[in-house]
Order: structure tokens, then sequence, then C-alpha cells
């Protein structure tokens, strides 16, 4: 990592597309510079607080890099919250986009007709699993995403009880509200409720809620749902959906133990329960397969997508069983599946396929967590390496053997490692998640947890 001090940095502008990315962290000034403060301030004083937790303006990207408006280059290992799987201003997406907003922008297709959705539709149908016939519905993002399956669940069973995960996140918008359960933050001020709502504990193994260990604890966490939920305060014919994500994002990226899903999928299945998978965060490649929930083996009845389905304009999808359709006027919006996102999604699809990203999300992500692996082995605050393809976080304990959150400490790494160049944002109680563009290489690997090694130095030291 270089550091050049500069008087008057210049103003970051755009590589010419089809271009090759400058390689390596540059820092021209300290994070945030002179110019990002003027637009944070301008930020606070007239949007509406929301989540920033990075004080990083940026101007311009390509690539695995973002380029900041003081000219300082820095290694984006966010990609937009999992959004940018295929990296920043890929030139055949920005190609599409450019061309599709050249021809037509938007024709309402739920109103009306267009072969480009149609198209999208038809290879959604191909990637998603699941054998059977499937129809999709279009929507703007991960929550309307989660809005829209659970309509479709209570509109097809007639039943009002959905049950999710403690832990899980779904949305922000009343219904997805209903299920999320990641943050007090996020519920806080806004009940009531969706009715109908219910929630398990996860199967979150590094701290199983139930103080037991896999695999002598024999799926505890899977069977509970039908040993004791539905024997007590469920009544499961009345439940309409279980809702679970492929891998849990925000609350702290656990990926499920081996057999969850087959116990979980096979207590719904006896009482016509559907499943809803949510892939919002780690889907379109993020863990090597195009969906998370591929790893096992279980074919869900409604899945939900959004981020890095639009390879970076707002889009989300939901994929059901053709039979799970609803009737006219049941649903709809304005926005889904709109011309130029189509265009995005399609370009995306292309580039993951063309460029092999799903192996490589394989193969690089188990270099990650090789990485991290010897970077916990030498740092007493990891307590946890976790994840699959790269969708990885890093857990920070106060002492391994309690397993005690580090929250505050988790925090300055964070601060740390964007004060050396290096984008992350945190998850669950004090996690750091490592979500790359798909498209990142093992030097670009090697930087970021050096940079990550570094920040936990002076995280220490700064006690």
């Amino acid at each position: 990592m270089s550091e050049t001090p500069l008087a008057s940095p210049p103003r970051a502008s755009s590589p010419p597309a089809g271009s090759k990315p400058a390689r390596g962290v540059l820092l021209r000034t300290a994070i945030p510079g002179p110019e990002a403060q003027k637009v944070i301030a301008r930020d606070q004083k007239y949007l509406m607080t929301v989540t920033k937790t990075e004080p990083i303006v940026a101007a311009s990207g390509q690539g695995v890099w973002i380029t900041d408006v003081d000219g300082n280059r820095l290694l984006d290992f966010a990609a937009g919250i999992s959004v940018l799987n295929v990296g920043h201003s890929h030139p055949d997406v920005v190609r599409a986009i450019r061309d599709q907003a050249g021809i037509l922008q938007h024709f309402a297709g739920t109103d009306f007709y267009y072969d480009l959705q149609v198209r999208l539709a038809e290879k959604l149908t191909q990637i998603t699993p699941g054998t059977f016939a499937k129809k999709i519905f279009f929507s703007n993002s991960g929550t309307e995403s989660a809005e829209a399956a659970l309509k479709i669940a209570r509109w097809n069973r007639r039943r009002p009880i959905t049950i999710g995960l403690l832990g899980a996140f779904h949305g922000r918008s009343m219904g997805s509200l209903s299920m999320t359960a990641s943050k007090p933050v996020q519920r806080a001020r806004y009940a009531p409720f969706v009715n109908g709502g219910h929630h398990i504990p996860a199967p979150t193994c590094y701290r199983c809620p139930y103080k037991l260990e896999y695999p002598s604890c024999d799926l505890y966490c899977a069977k509970i749902l039908k040993e004791l939920y539905f024997e007590t305060s469920i009544p499961p014919d009345d439940v309409a959906a279980f809702i679970a994500e492929g891998v849990m994002g925000e609350g702290g990226y656990f990926v499920p133990p081996k057999g969850w899903h087959q116990v979980i999928k096979s207590t719904l299945d006896e009482h016509g329960i559907l499943f809803i998978d949510d892939e919002v965060q780690s889907g379109m490649g993020r863990t090597g397969r195009w969906f998370a929930i591929e790893h096992t083996g279980v074919t869900p009845d409604i899945l939900t997508m959004a981020k890095a389905v639009g390879g970076g304009i707002p889009m989300g999808a939901v994929a059901m069983r053709a039979d799970l359709d609803l009737g006219t006027g049941a649903h709809s919006n304005t926005f889904g599946g709109n011309l130029i996102a189509s265009a995005a999604s399609i370009a995306t699809i292309g580039v993951i396929e063309r460029e092999g990203l799903l192996h490589n999300a394989t193969t690089q992500g188990d270099y990650l967590m090789q990485r991290l692996h010897e970077l916990q082995s030498r740092t007493d605050e990891i307590g946890d390496v976790r994840g699959i393809g790269l969708m990885v976080a890093t857990d920070f304990v106060k002492d391994r053997r309690t397993k005690e959150p580090a929250v505050q400490f988790r925090d300055r790494v964070l601060v740390e490692a964007y004060r050396r160049g290096l984008i992350l944002l945190g998850c669950g109680k004090s996690a750091i998640r490592y979500i790359p563009p798909l498209i990142v290489q093992r030097e670009e690997i090697d930087e970021a947890v050096e940079i990550v090694d570094a920040a936990i130095s002076a995280a220490r030291a700064g006690a």
C-alpha cells in the first residue's frame, strides 16, 4: 500500500469502459479526505438518517476498486452489500444499460409486454433450483421480493401464519419487517407488525442457542419445529410458509449445518407448508453456486432474489412453482423488471457464465478462508471463520472459550481497515463480512488480508 500525499488531490474520473483497472490501494489523503468531508456534511444536512457506517464518498469504480472524490483508490470487499458480483462498471453491463436506455427505458411490464422481460424470466427459471415448471415475478428490491413471496404463500394457502428465524433479515417494509429479526433497532417503534409472524432460533452452530454441539446435537435446532413448536404454540395447519435465508446474512453469515434444511423441509411437507428461500444476499453466484440452497440438495417452493441480479441497477425477482401463480390483480407493481434493469440482469448473468465466476467464487473463496484461518491462528480476537464461497465472515470475541462478542473491537477494526483503504462491512453482533466481487483474484485477497491484519494490530494498540 503506497501513500503519496498531495496538496490538492485531483477529482477522480471514470476510466474508459473496457480498460484494465489500476491495482493496489493508493491513499492520497486520509479517509475521509477534504472533498469527502464536504459531501458528508451536505449529506447529513439534506438526507434522512439511514445506515451509513463508513465515511467513504465514491466517485468511480472499476472491478474490485473504488476511487473516492479525493483520488484515493480503495479495495472494495463489500461490493455494494453483495450487489456488484461482476464488479464495478463491468463493460458488458454498462453497454447493455446504455444501449437499452437509447431504445426504450420503460413500458410497464406488469401491464404490457416486452420480449426482454420474457427472455430474462425464462433464463431465471433455468438457473433457479428445481426441475418443475416455474414462473417469475419481478420487483425492485429485496424487501419487495420478500413481500411478494409472503403474499404468494398466503394467497395460495389461505393460512395466516409465517415462520422465520431469529437473526434473519428479509427487509424493512412492513410485511418483510414482520419476519425480520436481526436487530432490535430495525423493529423499534414500528409495532404492530403484520399479524401471523413467528420465529424460532436459527441454526447458528458457533453460538448454539441450545448450548449443544454439532453433530451430537442430532439437529435439535431443526427438529424442534415439529417436536416443540407444532406441539405447543404454532398450529401447523395454520402455517402458510417458512422463510429462511440460504446463508444468514445480516444476522452474522451463519451457514446452516448439513442436514438442517432436509429436516425442516420434511416437516414442512408433512403439513403442506411452503418453503421460501431468501437468496437476496447469498444468490447470483455468491457462494459458488447460483443460489446457496443448491449446496443443500433441498428445492424451495419459492425463491427470492435481488441485489446482484441487477448488476448494480435496482432489481428483484421471485421464482415460484408455476402452480403457485396468482390471479389477475392479486399483486403487481410499476417498475419491476423494467427494461433497463432487465437488460442489466441479462448482461450480468451472461458475465457470470462466460467468465466462470461460479468457479472463481469457489476457488477464491477457499483461498480467502485459508488466509483468514491463518490470520485466526495468530489472532486471539478472531473466534470463528465461517462461510461458503465468497460469502465469508470473521467473528471477533473477547475470549475464545466463552465466545463473548467483541463488538467494540470489531468496530475499531472496521475503522482501521477503511483508513488503510479496505472497504468492509460488519454483520451480526461482532462479525466482519468479506464479500468482494466474484471477479476477485488472489493478489487482491492477499492485500485485503494484510490490511485486516494491520487493522487488528492498530485496533489492539488503540484499545
